[in-house]
């Protein structure tokens, strides 16, 4: 296991990087070390063809993440620049063509909520909760509402921002914030990836690309966008190699060129 900071544990094992917040004396509370740890990470793993999967989590089993530090210097902002560390987070995590899967260990509240925003399935486990407490500091989630306002129906997301009260891993599985709840978190977790990697590289990193591209658009947009991309795809050596397995009917087996 390497860290590129007290705050991130990094572990690669071959297709498959593990970010795991590593502050539970803090319910992995992220500090600023934590925020451009990851963000490096998510970079990183974009540039880096090998990767296949990231999954995302927290140390221990009391805490996914609760959100920012409130001591830990990420509202000293710098009111000369127009942008935040934890949106450039967020943005670096959003352009990655890496799946991200989320493995909710516990509580996931405030920024780590954005921190599930970003990832495309995730897994909780069945004592983990969902919230944003902001309120009840005299804050907003602001910089999460950018994500989470078009994944949940808007009157649980205004519930939530309102009342600051949490959800159940099931009333989270119910408005699809996860894709599942497990008891054997890691056993779910694992199964997922599995079910990633051993697809085309190519087709999926493509493929998030376009579909990251295309949020936002109008359908006309997206459409126009979409069907000048399916005629890149059939150049790939995994299509070839993809449409000649099917037809021999045998396994694939991928390059992810």
């Amino acid at each position: 296991m390497m860290s590129t900071s007290d705050s991130l544990l990094v572990d690669r094992a071959g297709g498959v990087l593990r970010l795991t917040i590593n502050r539970p004396e803090k319910r992995n509370a992220i500090d600023d070390a934590a925020i451009l740890a990851m963000t490096a990470a998510f970079d990183e793993a974009s540039r880096d063809p090998g990767i296949r999967a990231i999954v995302l989590t927290g140390t221990g089993d009391k805490a996914f993440c609760s959100g920012a530090d409130l001591g830990g210097g990420v509202f000293s902002f710098d009111y000369s620049e127009p942008v935040s560390n934890y949106a450039n987070l967020l943005r670096a995590a959003r352009r990655a063509t890496v799946p991200v899967i989320g493995r909710i260990n516990g509580f996931c509240l405030a920024g780590g909520m954005g921190l599930l925003a970003v990832c495309d399935m995730a897994v909780a486990a069945p004592t983990a909760k969902f919230g944003l407490p902001e309120v009840k500091v005299g804050l907003f989630p602001m910089q999460v509402a950018a994500l989470l306002q078009s994944m949940i129906p808007a009157r649980t997301f205004a519930e939530m921002c309102y009342t600051g009260e949490m959800l159940t891993a099931q009333e989270a599985l119910d408005c699809n914030l996860v894709n599942y709840v497990a008891e054997d978190l890691d056993a779910k977790t694992d199964r997922l990836v599995e079910r990633v990697v051993s697809k085309s590289p190519s087709a999926i990193r493509r493929g998030k690309y376009a579909l990251n591209a295309t949020s936002g658009m109008t359908f006309e947009q997206s459409i126009a966008f979409l069907e000048s991309q399916i005629g890149l795809m059939p150049q790939t050596e995994d299509a070839k190699e993809g449409l000649q397995a099917f037809a021999e009917k045998r396994a694939p087996k991928w390059t992810g060129k």
